[in-house]
């Protein structure tokens, strides 16, 4: 996808992962998934030509392909998407984090769909909801050492990360982030270092 997607396109594909027909939840995942790519290939196609950075990853051969697109949409949405894809758990989020998310796959796609905790609160989905409404929040990518990858992004990439150590993420990970340009705006990119490969 060229251009950004509309306000009323995205209100329409948070519509659909919440349908009860499945070809709607799967053509909107496909929608959701295009656009991420684009943000993703635009912001990380030059770290993985590092290969100390490619290294790295946890499916180097596979890396425009092996990301997760994480979605923040409104409380009563998340509900919605949850019960319409069978109810997947929650993550175990750190409670400071102010956030709910679950991981959802469909049609071989990844996605953590978030929410906060306290409309209106200020954690950082809070804030990204009323700043920019629901939509991609994160692009997050498996690395198998995030402190690692963050020295390489700091050092040879001149990049600085949001947090100046790893810290605890959903379900056990250690997580940093980095806001990067692609396509004219900055997207934020959530390096993810599981206990367990996905």
């Amino acid at each position: 996808m060229d251009t950004p997607p509309s306000p009323a396109q995205i209100s329409r594909w948070i519509t659909d992962l919440a349908s009860a027909i499945e070809n709607e939840r799967a053509a909107a995942a496909r929608r959701w998934h295009s656009v991420a790519r684009d943000l993703y290939t635009a912001a990380v196609s030059s770290w993985v030509g590092d290969v100390r950075f490619r290294e790295l990853l946890l499916h180097p051969a596979e890396w425009a392909s092996s990301f997760v697109t994480g979605i923040a949409v409104q409380p009563e949405n998340f509900e919605r998407i949850r019960r319409a894809n069978g109810t997947p758990p929650l993550a175990d989020v750190p409670p400071e984090q102010d956030a709910k998310e679950f991981e959802l796959r469909i049609a071989e796609m990844d996605f953590d769909i978030l929410t906060t905790r306290q409309p209106g609160g200020v954690g950082a989905i809070a804030r990204f909801l009323e700043k920019f409404g629901e939509g991609i929040q994160q692009v997050e990518i498996y690395v198998r050492d995030v402190h690692r990858a963050t020295t390489i992004l700091r050092e040879r990439f001149k990049l600085e990360p949001v947090y100046p150590a790893a810290r605890a993420g959903a379900n056990g990970t250690r997580v940093n982030f980095f806001l990067v340009p692609a396509q004219g705006k900055k997207v934020l990119l959530e390096l993810v270092e599981a206990q367990t490969e996905r």
